[in-house]
């Protein structure tokens, strides 16, 4: 069960890293296309149609991948910080709590995200975006919308790593000053 848990805890923290890349570049492409916005329609006065849906959709992926990496570092609003300082048995089930809390909530978006009420693959949130195209850019809106699904698959494996890093005693109880895991 440690090697598990330390399995996937590494696993856990490429996928924060991919995120946290993903999540800077989408910033830096909401920054630019806004940029050009601004520059585009004050100096040039001739501004794109494009700019604004670009940083839009960028602001989803980095809002998307930033909330899953704040999730992984235990940087995410939480209603009782202290319970993760809570050590022994009630702390470990305190921390299958905040995991099955987690689960309920992340496994529907992620199941509606790909199916509907009659399991239809075309008619999930995915399949819906497939043949829709962005207003103002000629993509499909399922590179958008893929970001939901795709940040709470992230969440699921982080909240399932650090949970079972918890459960075999390989992890610090988390204060201001430790990180969610041992280096």
């Amino acid at each position: 069960m440690r090697a598990i848990a330390l399995w996937l805890d590494r696993l856990s923290a490429v996928i924060n890293s991919i995120a946290l890349w993903g999540a800077v570049l989408a910033v830096l492409a909401m920054v630019g296309a806004a940029g050009w916005q601004v520059i585009a329609r004050y100096v040039l006065d001739a501004p794109p149609i494009w700019t604004e849906e670009l940083a839009r959709r960028a602001m989803v992926w980095a809002g998307m991948l930033g909330a899953s990496c704040a999730f992984r570092i235990s940087a995410d609003p939480t209603l009782f910080p202290a319970m993760r300082q809570v050590p022994g048995r009630l702390g470990a089930t305190l921390a299958l709590v905040r995991a099955g809390g987690v689960l309920l909530f992340a496994v529907p978006v992620i199941w509606y995200s790909i199916f509907d009420a009659r399991m239809n693959p075309a008619r999930g949130f995915l399949g819906r975006s497939l043949n829709r195209s962005a207003e103002m850019l000629d993509v499909s809106m399922i590179w958008f919308t893929a970001a939901v699904p795709l940040a709470f698959a992230f969440i699921v494996v982080h909240v399932l790593a650090l949970t079972l890093m918890r459960l075999t005693g390989q992890v610090e109880l988390e204060t201001a000053e430790t990180t969610p895991t041992k280096a």
